[in-house]
């Protein structure tokens, strides 16, 4: 046993699992053993160990063809009661409504450790493409998601650029450079108290969401921010 495979205290195999938990953040990722091992940066025997424990406590689960790993659904029936303190359930029928209405995939986010963290997708029944989903995590500083957010933070984010100009317009707008290049626009959503509680949020290859385009959708985004602000208001 080599001295990174030792056994480890109660507190420290439970922080290595959380670890572990976290390589699977994003859309539905699987991964195999040393794949996994790799990404949590542990020994593929305690890659093993503590997946094992997981899929025993159904947080994870082994796909007995492949041997490949992936969540479990104990960890959706464990998340049910955040999602529903999020209000997740009263914003889902606006955002696909919205979506249906605009034919892009709307995209809910929150603030998460620095980060805007989307919680929720609403594809269209048309012209959805993988252009349309956002990373999970977005940078609070340069996204447009980000920008709703700390435009209407309390304090703490005077320097960060452009954001008179979102409160202004009502709407921040992102150019994401890649190979073919994205437009991200999000508005803020407002939670009780007026207090900004998410963004509503939509993404789309840069050459579809065009200026035009962008002054066609944004009041029905804006509306669909304001029906869900008033879901978390009536809670």
């Amino acid at each position: 046993m080599t001295s990174t495979d030792q056994p480890r205290s109660g507190s420290q195999a439970v922080e290595r699992a959380i670890h572990l938990l976290h390589c699977f953040e994003g859309d539905d990722p699987e991964f195999s053993l040393s794949e996994l091992a790799h990404l949590a940066g542990v020994p593929v025997s305690t890659a093993h160990r503590l997946a094992q424990a997981l899929v025993r406590g159904r947080l994870l689960e082994q796909d007995p063809a492949t041997d490949r790993y992936r969540v479990g659904q104990g960890l959706a029936t464990l998340a049910r009661p955040a999602l529903d303190r999020l209000g997740i359930d009263a914003a889902a029928p606006h955002m696909y409504a919205l979506a249906a209405g605009i034919k892009i995939t709307t995209s809910l986010s929150v603030v998460d450790a620095g980060d805007a963290v989307t919680i929720l997708h609403a594809r269209p029944p048309v012209l959805f493409c993988h252009h349309q989903v956002p990373r999970p995590r977005q940078p609070l500083r340069s996204s447009a998601t980000g920008h709703a957010l700390l435009a209407y933070a309390a304090t703490g984010f005077d320097r960060v650029p452009d954001l008179d100009l979102v409160r202004r317009k009502g709407f921040a707008v992102a150019d994401i450079d890649e190979d073919d290049p994205l437009r991200s626009i999000a508005v803020p959503v407002f939670g009780p108290g007026r207090q900004v509680w998410g963004a509503l949020s939509v993404q789309a290859r840069s050459a579809r969401l065009t200026d035009g385009l962008v002054r066609e959708i944004l009041p029905a985004i804006q509306h669909f921010a304001a029906r869900i602000g008033a879901e978390l208001h009536s809670r």
